[in-house]
């Protein structure tokens, strides 16, 4: 599936085929999360950490301008709308 990006780690790191895959789909997995269920997840390890909300939801809007999110689920007929107008 993501066979150009497999390539491109294989020949710019130590990585073999199967390891590149591996850390491709890890690191695919990590980031697939909703707006959402990031907020939630975060919330949890902060709070767990012995911060106030208030801390915690500052922390969460600074981090989420830099934080790649999952997509929102997009019908066929959205993405012809992207496409075509």
């Amino acid at each position: 599936m993501h066979d150009e990006l497999v390539d491109h780690l294989t020949r710019s790191t130590a990585l073999g085929r199967g390891e590149a895959l591996r850390v491709i789909q890890d690191v695919l997995a990590y980031f697939d999360e909703t707006t959402e269920e990031y907020v939630r997840r975060r919330h949890r390890e902060l709070q767990a950490q012995g911060l106030v909300n208030a801390e915690i939801f500052e922390r969460i809007e600074a981090d989420l301008k830099y934080r790649a999110v999952a997509p929102p689920e997009l019908s066929l007929r959205q993405l012809r709308r992207i496409v075509y107008g």
